[in-house]
């Protein structure tokens, strides 16, 4: 794993911005994988900026996202394809048919589940996996727990992370209990992951990521076992913590 050191969130955006944007001008039709929530909200912010400024167009590229809530349609401004429409869809001139967001409306969710799955392979997997990381290590919506090997599947939400999300919703209690999430196994197909930490609350994650062992209860260890993976993490998060760029 290398690491790159980042100031401060701005920061950390930027240089991750910039880094999405090289791949995507020297690979036109990339694979991407995205993420939601509050860390890649300035990430999404410096594309769309460079995309108005610098015209980088996204129309070759392909998109995978990470995951959704069940029970959420698209047009819910809480689920994550809303999510992704408001902060970068709808602002750049990517192929709104070559993006993809796990449907947790669907009658069948399980069914949901293993098409999500087989359209992934059927595009020849995804070729740059954005990724936050949770508090407990959970990276997508893979709790502590989850096997190494799972793939897309729908996940019983633990009571911290429905927590860590409810300043999206006007109470706890409007948090789905339940989402869609790419799985452990799907993420590590992935050719290359790009891990986006900040903030002090995460430091003992990312502590926990370089000194621990590779298990289970911590989702995110299982990076340790991918052949290409960048974190980026700002000063904040990485405390004291000794790494090497």
């Amino acid at each position: 794993m290398k690491i790159i050191e980042a100031n401060d969130y701005q920061d950390m955006s930027k240089i991750a911005a910039d880094y999405i944007m090289k791949k995507v001008s020297t690979s036109p039709n990339i694979k991407l994988g995205l993420a939601t929530g509050g860390t890649p909200t300035g990430i999404y912010s410096n594309l769309v900026a460079d995309h108005r400024e610098n015209g980088t167009t996204y129309r070759g590229v392909t998109s995978f996202n990470l995951d959704e809530y069940v029970g959420l349609s698209g047009t819910d401004p809480n689920s994550y394809r809303y999510y992704m429409d408001h902060h970068l869809f709808d602002h750049i001139d990517i192929q709104k048919e070559n993006t993809f967001v796990p449907r947790g409306d669907m009658d069948n969710i399980q069914d949901g589940c293993a098409q999500y799955e087989n359209l992934i392979q059927k595009r020849n997997g995804i070729d740059l996996q954005i990724l936050g990381i949770g508090e407990n290590g959970h990276i997508g919506f893979n709790e502590p727990g989850t096997s190494f090997e799972s793939k897309t599947h729908v996940v019983q939400l633990t009571h911290s992370t429905r927590e860590a999300n409810a300043r999206y919703f006007n109470s706890l209690e409007e948090v789905p209990t339940e989402a869609v999430t790419m799985g452990i196994g799907s993420i590590m197909k992935s050719r290359e992951i790009l891990l986006l930490i900040s903030g002090e609350q995460k430091r003992e994650a990312l502590k926990k990521l370089f000194t621990g062992d590779v298990d289970e209860s911590f989702p995110a260890s299982v990076l340790k076992n991918h052949p290409y993976v960048t974190i980026i993490a700002d000063k904040a998060a990485i405390g004291d913590l000794k790494v090497h760029s």
